[in-house]
């Protein structure tokens, strides 16, 4: 057998794996309702067993589209209102500061950054991660002062660094395109 120049044994036996991507070739509808969910649970950080358990909340619900609803609950978790009332730069921050015991939803601590917020609920930052100066500069005040708008559904004091849930959310307020159909046609099959 006859070794080419410059070759080792390595990359001739994957040359033929590495070819160039393949263009032009349509995504399957399968694949793009994949696509879609990955997207979604990625962009909330979100295991499939809780998308799942989310999911079947919302088809359970008697009221609105299976879609919406479960949009609706995603936005709701409490690690979402926190990065949606700016008092955390990212989501997975949000979901940090949460485990850590920082906030607090009417008044008492809650640890599970899946927790559903209802109306009326008020959501603020402890009392001792407020004494923490750095915290309070380097996290929440970092971008309380960006000009991001708080949405429709969630009231934001920023002197008291608190927020309150005004209704429940709605498509509208989801300003990210996702295609909550797909999402519904990949779990009803």
């Amino acid at each position: 057998m006859v070794e080419k120049v410059g070759m080792d044994r390595k990359s001739r036996t994957n040359n033929s794996e590495q070819a160039a991507p393949k263009r032009g070739r349509k995504l399957s509808e399968y694949g793009k309702q994949l696509a879609e969910k990955r997207k979604v649970k990625d962009e909330y950080g979100v295991r499939e067993k809780q998308f799942k358990r989310f999911f079947q909340i919302a088809v359970k619900s008697r009221e609105g589209v299976p879609g919406e609803n479960l949009l609706s609950l995603l936005e709701r978790r409490l690690d979402n209102t926190i990065y949606r009332l700016k008092l955390s730069t990212s989501r997975a921050q949000s979901r940090q500061i949460i485990v850590h015991g920082h906030v607090l939803v009417n008044g008492k601590k809650v640890y599970s950054p899946s927790f559903l917020v209802e109306v009326n609920d008020e959501i603020s930052i402890a009392p001792t991660a407020m004494n923490k100066a750095t915290f309070v500069e380097q996290v929440i005040d970092k971008r309380l002062k960006i000009g991001i708008k708080v949405p429709e559904w969630l009231e934001l004091n920023k002197q008291d660094r608190k927020g309150r849930v005004l209704r429940y959310p709605v498509r509208s307020d989801i300003q990210t395109p996702i295609e909550e159909h797909l999402i519904v046609e990949f779990y009803s099959k």
